[in-house]
């Protein structure tokens, strides 16, 4: 049986990009780099009645630097996250996340905003969102607000974007002076999603204490997970190996992992403990 046709439009702006939306209601879907949503159409998992591309948005493609954020247009591709220099000066954790994502070909065509509204679990642009408390601006035909990262992902595949509103920008706050990070992430091969991922930041004085920290754990959890415990455990620490354990211990005892083909619940839990140890000894690594 033939899939049931839908209706294609390539708006030119974002105003007539919510114009669209607005007009064509639930099964209306934006269409981004296409990475993820592509393979749902072609599967047959996913239908609609329409899709709106807004690769013709040339103004939600760009980075740049304000006094105290770095803005990221939602139609920025993942590769230019990857090398430019602004960001690597701004925020590094974004630079090194950028490298996982995907193989070459995926990174060159797919996009911040829409692995973001995408919101699979296990992908490193969530994970790194919710760790840096991100803002992201969402538009609607009518009105803009701005989400905070934490509260954005609700569940696998859930955010509280709403049918009608197009993600334009992420904002991340800058790396602080002093600011250290980690990132590690275990998968199956180079390029595949994570089985379980974690990322964090520590802002250390001269003597390399912490003072302020954020860690988060993405593929052990129906969405990825900030912990804040982490940050209680390792304030006023210089990483000693007693802390860093505790803290991975914390982690692992807050995440609620599923099981799959890729690895079990129990497996997952105890590669959180891990990773949350090998990132926040990375971080520490980088001050020494």
């Amino acid at each position: 049986m033939k899939p049931a046709p839908f209706m294609y439009a390539r708006p030119d702006s974002v105003e007539e990009a919510l114009t669209l939306l607005q007009a064509g209601g639930d099964e209306t879907k934006v269409l981004a780099g296409g990475q993820s949503f592509v393979p749902l159409l072609n599967l047959r998992i996913a239908s609609v009645d329409a899709v709106v591309d807004l690769n013709r948005l040339s103004e939600l493609a760009y980075i740049k630097r304000d006094t105290d954020t770095l803005c990221i247009g939602a139609m920025t591709r993942h590769r230019q996250v990857e090398v430019s220099e602004e960001v690597q000066a701004a925020q590094p954790l974004l630079a090194r996340a950028a490298v996982e994502v995907g193989h070459l070909a995926i990174r060159n065509r797919g996009t911040i905003g829409g692995s973001l509204v995408h919101a699979d679990p296990a992908a490193e642009w969530p994970l790194v969102a919710v760790t840096l408390d991100a803002q992201f601006v969402v538009r609607s035909h009518k009105s803009t607000r701005t989400i905070d990262a934490r509260e954005f992902f609700l569940g696998p595949l859930m955010t509280a974007i709403e049918p009608n509103e197009i993600l334009c920008e992420v904002r991340f706050p800058l790396a602080p002076p002093g600011a250290v990070w980690g990132f590690q992430e275990l998968c199956r091969r180079p390029g595949d999603f994570a089985i379980v991922a974690v990322a964090c930041w520590l802002s250390l004085d001269q003597s390399g204490t912490c003072s302020a920290a954020a860690l988060a754990v993405g593929g052990a959890h129906a969405t990825p997970l900030y912990i804040p415990d982490v940050e209680t455990v390792v304030s006023g620490s210089k990483g000693e190996d007693a802390v860093i354990t505790a803290a991975a211990e914390k982690a692992a005892a807050a995440v609620d992992p599923s099981g799959d083909v890729h690895g079990s619940a129990d497996y997952r839990r105890r590669m959180v403990k891990v990773l949350v140890a090998r990132a926040l000894k990375e971080a520490w690594g980088k001050a020494a």
